[in-house]
């Protein structure tokens, strides 16, 4: 007992799982203590399990299908950007221009989207295209800023073998660094898929999870919509950890 409260204290995996399921455990008792009155402020169980039940009825797995569709395309194409963009940056003619790109993070979402409508009609492009300028900015940040972290001593041995500057840059940014990309494409994704309601929400033509939550707001749904947040943390997870296990799984030698 005195090592579970001692701070830096390391424990087994199977002291953490029961530490988890202890909390998890007290989560659900206190759901159930919460919604036992006639008036709760969140939905009880029941009302949740019956939320389940509807949307699975109206088709809740084609819309996840249709997000998960979304999440993957939008995160692909503005991966492909900011890669460009994040290696074109040691080059002095372009490093002002994917330093502009970053600043973009500051914009607000709703103001984008305002200008995406204006050139874009159709209802997935809009969507997508949302998400892969506001998702751009980010990773373009996060990618430099993995460049700018690599120790001098790296480009110093790299220069010792004779590498010329495109070699440095294959060898030391783009190869030694491909582990630190799919780490970084896996925080973002979780940025992504937290974006993908709003921008689902916006846009509701093309259906998916924000749709549902859309409709499940307007009349004022409580099983549906704290089902729905089940369903989106549970895949959200699910995304997180399997990147991690591909990366780990691809590159066995990193340590981050």
């Amino acid at each position: 007992m005195i090592k579970i409260l001692t701070p830096f204290e390391k424990l087994s995996k199977t002291n953490k799982t029961l530490i988890l399921l202890g909390w998890l455990f007290l989560l659900i008792v206190t759901w159930f203590i919460g919604t036992s009155g006639t008036k709760h402020l969140f939905p009880s169980p029941s009302q949740v399990f019956t939320g389940f039940t509807d949307l699975y009825n109206e088709g809740l797995v084609v819309h996840i299908l249709h997000s998960l569709q979304l999440c993957f395309l939008s995160i692909f194409l503005a991966t492909i950007i900011s890669l460009i963009l994040a290696y074109s940056w040691p080059i002095p003619l372009l490093k002002s221009i994917s330093e502009f790109v970053t600043k973009f993070r500051f914009l607000p979402f709703t103001g984008l989207s305002f200008y995406i409508t204006m050139v874009i009609h159709e209802a997935r492009t809009m969507q997508v295209w949302i998400l892969v300028i506001f998702l751009t900015t980010f990773l373009t940040t996060s990618l430099i800023a993995v460049i700018k972290d690599i120790p001098q001593e790296e480009f110093d041995h790299a220069k010792t073998l004779k590498c010329s500057r495109l070699e440095v840059l294959w060898q030391v940014i783009i190869l030694g660094r491909l582990d630190y990309v799919i780490d970084v494409i896996r925080q973002n994704i979780a940025i992504t898929w937290m974006m993908l309601v709003t921008v689902e929400s916006i846009v509701v033509a093309s259906g998916g999870l924000g749709f549902l939550i859309k409709n499940s707001d307007k009349f004022m749904n409580t099983g549906r919509i704290i089902a729905l947040q089940i369903i989106i943390l549970l895949i959200g997870l699910g995304l997180d950890a399997g990147i991690n296990f591909l990366r780990k799984t691809i590159f066995r030698y990193s340590k981050i």
